[in-house]
This record gives structure tokens, sequence and C-alpha cells, in this order.
């Protein structure tokens, strides 16, 4: 990949990182303090931010998220790691999370091992100004709407793009960037940079503020390691994924200098399905080792039998009433073998309800190792599951369309 760095001047390279890295033009306010701040926390004993630890609202702030991430780890994470280490023998270095909006949390979860991330949606990915500078009162407005932010993916392992069109243009704190703060946090990843990045028409990246069209692709790079002390790379990328828009950006191109890597899709509104998202799909297929996906990703007939092999889990119940016309008569065929699953994910996020499709590329002459641990298959379809009640429905938008609004 083709990466190039242009010089600019003293003064405007430490504005650039003050808008993005929080107080780094001070030397005061690290962004890993920010992070364990924003994520509820204590930053380092030495850090401008811990005094504001003793607010009422950070506090509350960090009841409520302990108890938050608490259940989740439990109730998913804990279990789709587990799933990833059975399943997944020798993922590629590289993940592409396409419409993810901010989920670090799942694509981590189920590629753990990978050392680049790339995720890309249309929410732009705004920033964390100095924290110690907030005005007065406005503590905890400000963290209260990062709590709102991350509500959906917290209870339903989705976000809701109606309501992130809000949440992520408001207030003190905008955009991605909080929410990756938080989840990188919460994930136990030390945050070491933080650097604006532009992609020009050919995907070369560039790291200062320069002019490099009015196509750019706009994002932000942060650089973590987790207890291992291994740095990472996360790109999150604002961008259109639609035919016309990845047609005038290099953000496939960036990512083709990365491929091949491994996918994932989760709540993906069924765009995939559409004749104006095939440029990405096709991109998806081509430069992927392996693919997750719920039943949202990509049509069952758009894989090449010969290419990939297939490990449903879970069960199959086809799309939620907000996505009519999505059943795909194939899925159900191929879930009739589908391994047990013991998290929810998706739409369905309930986990007696939700699907999951590990899909292994093969290789050229159909020989060798490839980067799964094939499950055991059922020599016949899984027994029928006894009927039980049917819990309350979610929230009435709950499974509206996920980061990408046509």
């Amino acid at each position: 990949m083709k990466i190039a760095t242009l010089r600019v001047s003293a003064l405007a390279a430490a504005m650039l990182l003050a808008a993005v890295l929080p107080g780094r033009a001070a030397d005061t306010v690290t962004a890993n303090d920010t992070a364990l701040f924003l994520a509820g926390m204590a930053p380092s004993a030495e850090s401008p931010l811990t005094p504001l630890t003793k607010d009422p609202a950070w506090q509350r702030h960090a009841r409520f998220l302990d108890n938050s991430f608490a259940q989740l780890e439990q109730r998913q994470l804990s279990k789709i790691r587990t799933w990833s280490e059975t399943n997944l023998a020798a993922p590629r270095p590289t993940m592409f999370y396409m419409f993810s909006g901010p989920d670090f949390l799942y694509a981590n979860a189920f590629y753990p091992k990978a050392t680049t991330y790339v995720l890309s949606a249309l929410e732009p990915p705004g920033s964390v100004p100095d924290l110690t500078k907030l005005p007065r009162g406005s503590l905890g407005p400000a963290l209260n709407n990062v709590e709102h932010s991350m509500a959906a993916i917290l209870n339903f392992s989705f976000f809701i793009t109606k309501l992130m069109k809000v949440d992520l243009r408001e207030g003190q704190l905008n955009g991605t960037l909080p929410i990756l703060y938080v989840f990188l946090a919460r994930s136990g990843k030390t945050i070491r940079d933080v650097s604006p990045v532009a992609l020009d028409n050919k995907g070369t990246a560039f790291f200062a503020n320069e002019n490099v069209g009015p196509n750019a692709t706009r994002g932000v790079r942060i650089v973590f390691a987790g207890s291992d002390g291994e740095a990472k790379t996360l790109y999150y990328f604002s961008t259109d994924l639609s035919n016309s828009g990845v047609k005038s950006s290099g953000f496939l191109k960036f990512c083709e200098g990365l491929a091949p890597g491994n996918s994932l899709l989760k709540s993906a509104s069924y765009l995939l399905y559409a004749g104006n998202f095939t440029t990405v799909r096709d991109f998806i297929l081509a430069n992927s080792a392996t693919i997750i996906q719920d039943d949202s990703g990509i049509p069952l007939n758009n894989y090449s039998p010969k290419q990939w092999r297939f490990f449903p889990f879970g069960r199959y119940a086809g799309p939620i009433a907000e996505f009519p016309g999505r059943y795909q008569q194939s899925y159900a065929e191929l879930f009739q073998r589908a391994q047990p699953m013991d998290f929810g994910i998706g739409y369905r996020w309930r986990s007696y309800e939700s699907n999951l499709l590990l899909s292994v590329k093969l290789p050229p002459d159909a020989t060798g190792s490839v980067d799964a641990t094939p499950p055991a298959e059922p020599a016949a379809p899984a027994p029928a599951r006894p009927k039980r009640p049917r819990p309350p429905p979610p929230p009435a938008d709950s499974g509206r369309t996920l980061f990408f609004s046509r």
C-alpha cells in the first residue's frame, strides 16, 4: 500500500492534532486517559482528568457503564470470543467491517487476532475536546449523550441509524471518535496515537491537513495495543458505500492494499441485496478469506459454492418485519444443518432467534489449509426446537436500518 505523508508547518500540525488528539498539543491530557475517562474508568493518577472523577456525574456514568459492560461481557462478548477461538484457526492480519459505525466491540470480539481493523460507515469521525475545558455544568450532559449513543448496541448488538444521526452530531462530544474511545478502553486497549487520515481517489493515505481533493475520504487512524503490548491499527472512514460513492472515492483502493483480509457483516440493513451496492459486495467476496455475517449481509446466491465452504450456526427465522422481501429459501435450507449458538447477534438479537454464517474461501485448487477450523457437521438436520413463549418485542425502532440510510 502506498502511504504518503506531507510536510506541514509546526503550527499547522499542532493545531490539527489538538483537534483530534485531546490535549496532546499541551502535553497534558492524553488520548488514552481521555478514553479511560469517557469509558468510566480511572485515568492515570497524574492526569488532569483525575480530579473530574470526583464529579457525581462521572461517578454515576462509571457505575452505569460498569454494569452495562459486565452484562454485555457475560451475555455476548465472552461467548463470541470463545466461538471465534473454536472456529477461526488462522485469521488474516486485516479485518474489514463495512457498515460498521464505531462498532469496534464486535470487530475485536470476532477477530481479536487482527492487527489492522478497517471500519466504515456514513457517520463522521468527529472530535473529542480537552474535557478539562468543558463549560461548567456540561460534563454530565456530555456523558449522558455518550451513554445514549451506545444504548442500542449495548442492549441489542447494533446501532440504530435514525438515532445515530442525532446522537453523533450534537453536544460537546460528537462523531464516532468518542464511542471508539470508550470501546477501545473497555476492550482493555491502550491508545498510543490518534491522527486524522484522508484518502485521495487513488487510495493513497495522507496523515496531514492537506487538500487531497473534493472527494477525499476522511477518517481517523488509532494506533493501540492490548495486554501483550503489540501495536495494532484501527482505521475508521466516513464514506458512502453505494456504487456511486465508492466509484468516486479511493476507499476500496485503500482496502485493496490491505487485502486479503477477513470480513464481518452484521445488521447491515440488507443493503448488499440491492443493485446499488454491488461494487462493495463484490469487493468483499473477492478480498476476504473468511466472512462472518448474519442474513442481512451478502445473499447466499452471490457466493460461488465452488469457492466457498459454509458453516451455519444458530437458527434462521427470516428477516424482521422492517425488511420485507428479504427471505432466502436457500438460507433456510442451509440452516437445517446448523450448529447451535449460545449468543444473540443482529436484528434478531435473542439467542434462540439469531443466525450466523461463517463462509471460508477455498484455495484455488481446493487443497491445503483454510483459515478456519471446520466445525463438525451433524449427519442430520438438528431436531426442531420446542416452542417457547416469545418475549416482549424490542422498542419500536430498534430494528430499523443500521448505520446507513439511503
